[in-house]
């Protein structure tokens, strides 16, 4: 990712204003919001490298997938016990696309 060296040292900033990850975050259950957001609220108090190595987040580039803006690479990771978010790193942000409440549909 860009300012790699930059963004392993300082904590990750979280974009959480993509429309679509809005609705589905907004369409969620009671019980799904506070896990998502006690997942987002540790994200922010993290560094890029602590986010990389954390196993519980399960941080993993998807190969096939490129964000729509400038071509960044897109990446799956764990936001609550049933629910994984897609994301890109953009500088010391975060930019949360997309949820998907199950493993498989975060990959296709």
């Amino acid at each position: 990712m860009k300012g790699q060296a930059h963004k392993d040292s300082a904590l990750v900033r979280l974009d959480l204003n993509a429309p679509t990850f809005q609705a589905q975050f907004f369409a969620l259950e009671k019980n799904d919001i506070q896990a998502i957001v006690s997942t987002l609220r540790k994200i922010a108090q993290m560094t890029w490298e602590q986010v990389y190595r954390d196993k519980g987040l399960r941080w993993e580039l998807l190969h096939s997938y490129h964000a729509p803006t400038r071509g960044e690479k897109r990446y799956s990771l764990r936001v609550g016990k049933s629910f994984r978010a897609i994301a890109f790193g953009d500088e010391a942000w975060l930019r949360v696309l997309t949820l998907h409440p199950d493993h498989d549909s975060a990959y296709e």
